[in-house]
Order: C-alpha cells, then sequence, then structure tokens
C-alpha cells in the first residue's frame, strides 16, 4: 500500500512531537523535584542533632534526620521561594527558602533554654502550675489538640532484630495510615506500599510457631493518644517533676520527668500554650536487683520496655511525627517454665513523612496488610523509582554495616 508524501510527512510530525512531549514530560518530572541534603548539628558541640523534622511551612510533606544528623529531603513540585523549616525539642528554629541551602550543608540549631525562674507561667488565677497539674492538663487538652476527623499519614518502617546478641532480621518498607476518629476506631488502617530492604537470617525455630511477625501491628498497638495508657494521665502512682522550659518550633515547651516506682520512668514535654503533649518518653526496666517483668503464656517474659512518641503541629492539631519502640524480651521453654530458650530485642521504628488532611476520602488508600503475616511475606517487587525521592530517614553508618553483615550471611 502505497502513503502519500503529506500523509507520511503528517505522521512523522505527530510522532516526533510525542517524542518530544515524552522527553519533555520526564525532565519536567524530574526538574520538579527539589533535593536538600545536610546534616544538623547543635551550634555549640558540633554534635549531630539526631531526630530532628525537616519540613514545608505550612504543609504536611517532611523528613527526619538520622542518629548522625543526616537528612535528604525530597520536595515536589514546589518554587525555590518555599520555605523549609528545621527544628528540634531543645533548639532555636530555623526557617529558609529552597534556594539559600547548599549541598550536604552543615545546619547549626542553637540552644535556646530559658532559665526556669525567669519564665512566668501561671493559670487564671495568676498561680503557677505544679508539674501534676501540667500533666492533666496536658491529659484535658487531648480532645482539641488531636485529630477528631479521618487523615491519613505516610511513613517509613525500620524494623530491626537480635537474637541473643546476633542480628537475625533487617527490614525497611513503606505505608500509608488510615486512622479514623477515636471514637469510632482505635487502630489504624494500614496499606503496605513498598519493601526497599528485608534481611532475616536463621531465628530461633520458636519463632515459627510464636513470633508476632507484624512490626507494624506493635506500632500501632501501642500509641497513648489513641489507646489512653502510660504517663499521660497524671493519676495512679506516678509522681511528677518540672525539670524546664525549653524551646520548640518558636514556642516554650515543659520538660517534665515522671516516676512510678519502682520500675517506670517517663519523660514528657508539653506546649506550654496549647498544653499539647509534643514528646513522651516511656521506659520500663529492672530497679535495684529487682526486675519490672510481663510474662505470657507462650514463654515470653519482657524485662524491658522502651517507647518514644513525637508529635507535630500541622493545621492546629497535633499528630505523629516519629515513634519507636524497643523491648528485651527473655524466651523460655513453654513445657519447662525455667528453661531459657534464647533473649531477642526488636527494635521498630516509624518516621512519618506526609500528613493527609483533605480529600481524604478520595485519596488513594487500599487496606492491604494482613495483621497476622509478617511483612516480608507480603511485600511485592521493589520498584527502584518508587524509592528514589521517598523522604525516608537515610541509613547511619551503623545501620549499613547491620544490613551488609545480614546480607552476607543469607547469601
Amino acid at each position: 500500500m502505497l502513503i502519500r508524501h503529506d500523509t507520511m510527512h503528517t505522521i512523522i510530525k505527530f510522532i516526533l512531537l510525542g517524542v518530544f512531549l515524552l522527553i519533555s514530560f520526564f525532565i519536567t518530572g524530574q526538574q520538579d523535584v527539589k533535593t536538600i541534603t545536610g546534616r544538623v548539628l547543635d551550634e555549640e558541640d558540633k554534635k549531630p542533632i539526631p531526630f530532628a523534622s525537616i519540613y514545608l511551612k505550612d504543609k504536611g510533606i517532611g523528613t527526619t534526620s538520622n542518629e548522625e544528623g543526616d537528612f535528604s529531603f525530597y520536595i515536589k513540585n514546589v518554587s525555590n521561594t518555599s520555605i523549609v523549616v528545621i527544628s528540634s525539642i531543645g533548639y532555636g528554629t530555623i526557617e529558609r527558602r529552597i534556594d539559600d541551602f547548599t549541598i550536604k550543608e552543615n545546619i547549626l540549631l542553637s540552644r535556646e533554654v530559658s532559665p526556669l525562674d525567669e519564665v512566668i507561667i501561671t493559670a487564671t488565677k495568676k498561680k503557677k502550675f505544679t508539674a501534676k497539674q501540667i500533666v492533666r492538663k496536658a491529659y484535658n487538652a487531648i480532645a482539641s489538640n488531636y485529630p477528631d476527623t479521618p487523615f491519613i499519614l505516610e511513613g517509613f518502617v525500620r524494623d530491626l532484630q537480635k537474637e541473643d546478641g546476633n542480628y537475625v532480621e533487617y527490614l525497611e518498607c513503606a505505608a500509608k495510615f488510615y486512622n479514623k476518629p477515636i471514637s469510632v476506631e482505635k487502630e489504624a488502617n494500614v496499606e503496605l506500599v513498598g519493601i526497599r530492604s528485608s534481611y532475616i537470617s536463621d531465628k530461633n525455630p520458636w519463632n515459627k510457631k510464636w513470633d508476632r511477625k507484624n512490626a507494624i501491628m506493635d506500632l500501632i498497638e501501642d500509641d497513648f493518644i489513641r489507646f489512653d495508657y502510660g504517663p499521660i494521665k497524671g493519676k495512679g502512682g506516678w509522681n511528677y517533676r518540672l525539670i524546664d522550659i525549653i524551646p520548640f518550633n518558636n514556642r516554650l515547651v515543659y520538660k517534665i520527668e515522671g516516676e512510678d516506682v519502682p520500675f517506670q520512668k517517663a519523660t514528657l514535654f508539653i506546649d506550654t500554650e496549647s498544653f499539647a503533649f509534643i514528646r513522651m518518653e516511656l521506659t520500663r526496666t529492672a530497679h535495684k536487683g529487682k526486675s519490672w517483668k510481663r510474662r505470657l503464656s507462650n514463654g515470653q517474659e519482657q524485662v524491658y520496655y522502651n517507647v518514644i512518641f513525637e508529635y507535630q503541629e500541622y493545621n492546629d492539631k497535633m499528630y505523629l511525627k516519629y515513634q519507636k519502640e524497643e523491648d528485651t524480651w527473655n524466651i523460655y521453654d513453654t513445657t519447662n517454665p525455667k528453661k531459657l530458650l534464647f533473649t531477642k530485642e526488636p527494635k521498630k521504628e516509624l518516621f512519618i513523612n506526609n500528613i493527609i488532611v483533605e480529600g481524604v476520602e478520595i485519596y488513594p488508600f487500599s487496606q492491604n496488610m494482613d495483621s497476622g503475616s509478617s511483612l516480608e511475606n507480603q511485600k511485592e517487587a521493589y520498584n527502584p523509582d518508587f524509592w528514589t525521592n521517598y523522604n525516608a530517614p537515610q541509613q547511619t553508618k551503623e545501620i549499613s554495616k547491620i544490613e551488609q553483615y545480614l546480607k552476607d550471611i543469607i547469601d
């Protein structure tokens, strides 16, 4: 069949136009992602500041520095004049335009601690609050400070486990968490988006029958706010001390230490204006030779427990920013309760990098996680394009070594 010259010319023009548009789309897509890298340091001693917040002002998008203070922040579809905020509890906050950052820059945060006796904190009757009153006010303000409408959190989960002092598992995954109001449902629904790393060496045979397997479920079931427990109530055997008042996000927060003798200790950071919980840490451990223990019927005995929650303000409400849970379990033979099989030390972390509060009902979300199955058994094929500009915390040198160690064992 013969094709007229003008028809062929038209076809070639359309083909070239299509190629041009495809190339332009690719280039534009690449240019629309702006990257900020750096290290957050204490201005005074130049030590790294771990878990500092790096986020876009008035947006729910952000990332977190790692234990060495390093971060990479990928920002899509914004102008160079957009403002990036870098903050950490106990330090002054920095706000800078995107185009003011240089590559791998050292970001210095200064300590702006106000002495306790120089800050006047009064109630309506002009009297100072006790530490316990502050905690009670924060607890009573939960309903006004935390969201009462559905929202979605996007984040990065890291699961690291040891048995008898040896590393046996390392897993990294991206997930979405759909949260309904607390009055409707406490546990979040979860969509597994992708798994980047999954290395598991030979675990003790006990795990095949009894291991919880799903690190995400452990995280979402231990939320103090949603499940109403821990040191936040100001009740029971808890005693509190007001330690200091320190800066955070251009405001001040109370630093309060609590103790429920002899096994529980807590540190609470509470906003002096809104009385929102900014950060909470709870530790349960042995004390003077006596052990706090939580024993389960499958032979597990928890002898150490540490959990941290840190929140961020967005649209006048507080949303989870970072969570860590670290435990030590002694595993005993169920047929011989005095026989110790092994000791395991799991460490789970959740880093939130995006908050969605508008259009939640139409935001792409598909609950696909099987809570009774291990995460690595639910993973899809690795997608390098997805992870290229994903706001996950940078790996530290130690984590990289652990991952390589497990990879070498498996290979």
